[in-house]
């Protein structure tokens, strides 16, 4: 009896109840689409990708300013909401390096927490505008440069507004600095982003000299290490006058919201702290004044405001144990030179001939400059006026901290780097 039914047609022998035609695909089942390119995906128009960005980085930036700088005078109803607003607007163009005038004279010393929040902000407006312009990966310079610039004008438009808002409360904001002042802002800090979004940052590294790469990645260390070293003593400065601290912030009549809002400015002014710590340990120092010195071999002060950061200040010229402090600039260097000899050496140990002398000892030379560098633009940024009089002057001199942390840093990463060669010899050896 045959087992074909009407319900189950008749199939020549040989074949297979699920066999198909080449190249057809079984039922129910789906082929993945091939993926479109980065370049062939639809992209947001250049203008509109980029102002959004920079206002999505200006908003996020400015909130925390707002919100913090409105405790002190929302928690006494000293002002109103839009008062408020206007003074964390004047704070915020003051954490982009413009300066405010007013009637007790300009002030221009620059929170640099805030600083540091909106370079965060505007490099990822820079990776956001990469992206939709669709030059992701797409090395190519001219569109990392397009990508930072148009952010840059969309910045700078925001920084006019936010200075002419500012102006009509009392303060005195020039809108073409500001203007000028957010464009490079902006356009620098965009850069970053759209230049390693492209991949224009790892061509630049593939084509520059293997001395310069050793000798910026060395140099990054030990500026770290060097900087690191200036926040652990400040931090220890303001431990040790704490109590000081915690009485200047209760002398302030401004309730639990307002000492809040001025422990947390406090904090907004860590970085300057860590800077002028770090100016310390080189040697030149900083001031907190006109006619004003503070030194590891020196500290002269005068009348200083009821600030909680400057609680932690010295009373005097380091001796006995703490002179140590002065060998501590040097020891980052010979650290730093000692990971780069490491590093360069890994690779000999294994297959590769053992670099010579220069190719060690070019890189740990050429990072004294990119520490110096560092540390001089740290400093430039890190002082400026509390108004006139005596507290025109804070801060310490750019030129004298680069000099020093270019020979010092530079010093201590040869011996390192010297070192490291040295005592690896043995090891290497069969």
């Amino acid at each position: 009896m045959s087992s074909v039914t009407p319900d189950q047609p008749r199939r020549p022998a040989g074949v297979r109840a699920d066999a198909r035609p080449p190249g057809r695909p079984a039922s129910g089942s789906r082929v993945p689409a091939p993926r479109r390119s980065e370049s062939s995906r639809s992209r947001a128009p250049l203008a509109v990708a980029a102002v959004f960005a920079a206002g999505w980085a200006a908003l996020t930036s400015y909130l925390p300013v707002a919100l913090v700088l409105g405790l002190a005078q929302l928690s006494e109803d000293a002002a109103s909401v839009t008062g408020a607003l206007r003074v964390g607007l004047a704070g915020w163009l003051l954490g982009h390096g413009v300066p405010l005038r007013t009637e007790a004279g300009p002030l221009g010393l620059v929170p640099l927490a805030l600083s540091a929040l909106v370079l965060w902000r505007l490099t990822r407006a820079g990776v956001h505008t990469s992206r939709a312009m669709g030059a992701r990966g797409g090395r190519s310079p001219r569109q990392a440069l397009t990508a930072a610039g148009a952010v840059g004008i969309g910045y700078a438009l925001l920084g006019v507004l936010a200075a002419v808002l500012v102006g009509t409360g009392g303060l005195s904001v020039s809108p073409v600095r500001a203007g000028l002042t957010y464009a490079v802002f902006g356009t620098l800090a965009a850069l970053v982003g759209s230049v390693r979004t492209t991949g224009v940052a790892g061509l630049l590294a593939e084509r520059a000299p293997a001395v310069l790469r050793d000798g910026v990645r060395t140099g990054l260390v030990a500026g770290l290490l060097l900087f690191g070293a200036g926040a652990g003593a400040a931090g220890l400065a303001v431990a040790t006058g704490g109590g000081d601290a915690a009485d200047m912030i209760g002398a302030y009549r401004t309730g639990v919201a307002g000492q809040a809002g001025i422990t947390l400015v406090s904090l907004a002014y860590a970085p300057n702290a860590t800077v002028w710590s770090t100016a310390y340990l080189l040697g030149p120092g900083f001031a907190v004044g006109t006619g004003t010195a503070i030194r590891t071999s020196e500290v002269t002060v005068g009348a200083l405001p009821a600030v909680p950061l400057l609680a932690g200040l010295p009373s005097g010229p380091v001796d006995g144990l703490g002179a140590a402090l002065l060998a501590v600039p040097v020891l980052a260097g010979m650290a730093a030179g000692w990971l780069l000899s490491r590093r360069l050496l890994r690779p000999a140990a294994d297959d590769r001939a053992e670099p010579g002398w220069p190719a060690l000892l070019g890189p740990a030379a050429l990072a004294g400059p990119v520490v110096g560098l560092l540390a001089g633009l740290a400093a430039a940024a890190s002082g400026g006026p509390l108004g006139g009089g005596r507290l025109a002057e804070i801060g310490p001199v750019p030129w004298q901290v680069g000099l020093v942390a270019t020979a010092v840093v530079a010093v201590g990463a040869l011996l390192g780097a010297a070192a490291g060669k040295v005592l690896a010899r043995p090891a290497s050896r069969p």
